[in-house]
């Protein structure tokens, strides 16, 4: 009786274990990478007898910047964050009550032979402190197409970036709202100028697998665990 119950507490354990494991992992979702690469809308038909088209792109006196779908554009990330917070709370009390012996009818109250005194005693502390730091860099560029121009001239830009070495694979994604103005005239941008920025670095292989907590660590560092 005593090893079945065994057995059911260890199946148990797995069972939360693996559901934990779940919980903590989302499925990856590639839906908002999905049009990368700009539809481009069907060119119309030129016009007999015509020597210049429009849609030929012959622009002679426009600069090389990106402003149309399927344009291509260099974002150069100079992207670094740091976030510092600390917090200390001291909270202390104490009560003392002291209650003398009640008279009646002249007669001290006594129980079991001894005077009915009361008192009571307390004392409650308390002590905490907390201390967080964090920073993040990411240096580098990536070029990336525009997938869509907005109706107030605004370029939404897409792009991936994916490089593989030995037993490891290095990807990074970017998308996000870029103002022509913000173009510089070698037409790159820096990524602290595109709005709505989704900036994505992962990586994938032996390395990024030897770095990552087992299913099992990460339940017993969840939330999920009671203790």
């Amino acid at each position: 009786m005593t090893s079945f119950h065994s057995l059911s507490r260890g199946v148990l354990v797995l069972a939360l274990a693996a559901l934990g494991g779940c919980v903590m992992q989302p499925p990856h979702d590639d839906h908002q990478w999905a049009a990368t690469m700009p539809v481009e809308s069907a060119a119309p038909p030129p016009t007999d007898g015509s020597i210049y088209h429009a849609d030929q792109g012959m622009e002679l006196f426009n600069d090389a910047r990106a402003h149309r779908v399927g344009d291509i554009l260099t974002i150069t990330l100079v992207e670094s964050t740091q976030a510092s917070k600390k917090a200390t709370t001291n909270t202390s009390k104490k009560d003392n009550t002291d209650i003398t012996t009640p008279t009646i009818l002249g007669h001290a109250l006594k129980v079991g032979g001894k005077n009915a005194d009361i008192s009571t005693a307390g004392t409650r502390s308390f002590d905490g402190s907390g201390d967080s730091s964090q920073s993040n860099q990411l240096n580098g560029s990536i070029t990336v197409t525009v997938a869509q121009r907005l109706s107030n001239g605004n370029l939404l830009i897409r792009g991936e970036k994916m490089l593989t070495i030995n037993q490891g694979q290095e990807q990074i994604r970017i998308s996000g709202i870029v103002r022509p103005q913000d173009i510089l005239q070698d037409n790159s941008v820096p990524s602290t100028r595109v709005a709505d920025a989704q900036i994505g670095y992962t990586g994938k292989g032996s390395l990024a697998d030897a770095n990552t907590q087992g299913w099992l660590s990460r339940f017993f560092n969840s939330k999920w665990m009671p203790y």
